[in-house]
């Protein structure tokens, strides 16, 4: 575990010397903030403010979907345009410690990001919480459910990004096939609708349907999260082994 750590740890520090982790943190936030000041303006307009700590949520699926791709492009991609990739394939490092390390590089990064928007469900919660009484304020236990869920997604968002990463060596192709195959498990759950066991199998591997179902609302269940540690673990392995064949070239 020492050589994950070792390059998760270069990986994390590179995204702070990167103008383009920079950029993606920049319109993340901005994005993020401007519907939160929407939401709350409008609801003093009308005297009422929902206590929802989940205002943001919603927009930040959908924002994780394009900068999941950018953060990930160059993990693997960038080594193999730079030559750098023959470096770390001689250097007494196994293949798995190489994706695994890049993957939990990234996921801080991206942990950090969501870590700064519980300051949005914060003063939500100070400016729905009644003084003095028990009601008010947020459902704290929704909210923690809801984050749960999404930093399980993210770890299979970045996890299939790094997957293609290793596959080419454009990080600007890396992108756009990352975005289309995320765009295309996340539309997945749209051609699910009806009975039968293509229809379940279909919406089984939708990407939004595990977390919308169930913990966004609060419920945690043990098979949604199974299915994005088991497709964050399958997209590892199988960039692994796209390392491994390349090493043998």
């Amino acid at each position: 575990m020492r050589n994950v750590t070792t390059i998760a740890s270069r990986e994390f520090r590179r995204f702070f010397v990167s103008p383009e982790a920079y950029a993606v943190a920049a319109v993340f936030l901005l994005i993020l903030g401007g519907i939160f000041f929407l939401n709350v303006y409008y609801g003093l307009q009308t005297g009422q403010v929902e206590p929802d700590g989940r205002t943001v949520l919603n927009p930040l699926v959908t924002i994780l979907l394009f900068a999941t791709p950018a953060i990930t492009m160059r993990l693997l991609a960038d080594e193999q345009r730079m030559g750098t990739i023959e470096l770390l394939l001689t250097a007494p490092i196994r293949d798995w410690e190489l994706v695994v390390g890049k993957w939990l590089g990234a996921m801080g990064f991206m942990l950090l990001l969501l870590g700064v928007t519980w300051v949005y469900p914060i003063i939500m919660n100070g400016m729905t919480q009644v003084v003095g009484q028990e009601t008010g304020g947020i459902d704290q236990g929704v909210l923690v459910s809801a984050y749960l869920g999404l930093i399980l997604m993210t770890g299979a968002l970045l996890a299939i990004g790094v997957f293609v990463s290793s596959l080419f060596r454009s990080p600007v192709a890396a992108f756009f096939v990352t975005l289309g195959v995320l765009l295309g498990m996340w539309i997945l759950g749209g051609f699910g609708s009806g009975g039968g066991t293509g229809a379940e199998v279909i919406r089984y591997l939708s990407l939004v349907n595990h977390y919308y179902d169930n913990m966004y609302r609060g419920v945690l269940v043990v098979s949604d999260m199974l299915f994005y540690v088991s497709l964050t673990t399958l997209a590892l392995f199988l960039g692994s082994q796209i390392i491994e064949a390349r090493r043998w070239r």
